[in-house]
């Protein structure tokens, strides 16, 4: 079952939450390609950068759900500089 993303021009705030982290090799080469593709097929969002070599990757991803981005790239190496920020908030505290 394929997910589909909304197109961010069709809505700015669709996917309101800009999630970025670091996986960092833990037992196997890690494959960028291999994860975006799954993050693409497996999870709701748009925006995604995967980008990096087999030692390490830097995920950048718009979703609602960034728990479940987090919980999936937990499994496949070791996690850290995780940042979740809600950009609706971020507008309007801009606006303010």
């Amino acid at each position: 079952m394929a997910v589909n993303s909304i197109d961010a021009e069709d809505d700015q705030f669709a996917y309101r939450y800009d999630t970025q982290l670091l996986i960092d090799r833990r037992d196997e080469d890690l494959d960028e390609d291999a994860i975006a593709e799954y993050i693409t097929e497996n999870f709701e969002g748009n925006s995604l950068i995967a980008a990096g070599d087999e030692d390490l990757i830097k995920i950048h991803f718009h979703t609602n759900e960034p728990w479940k981005i987090l919980e999936y790239c937990n499994s496949i190496g070791e996690i850290y500089d995780i940042v979740v920020e809600d950009m609706i908030r971020q507008t309007a505290g801009l606006k303010g």
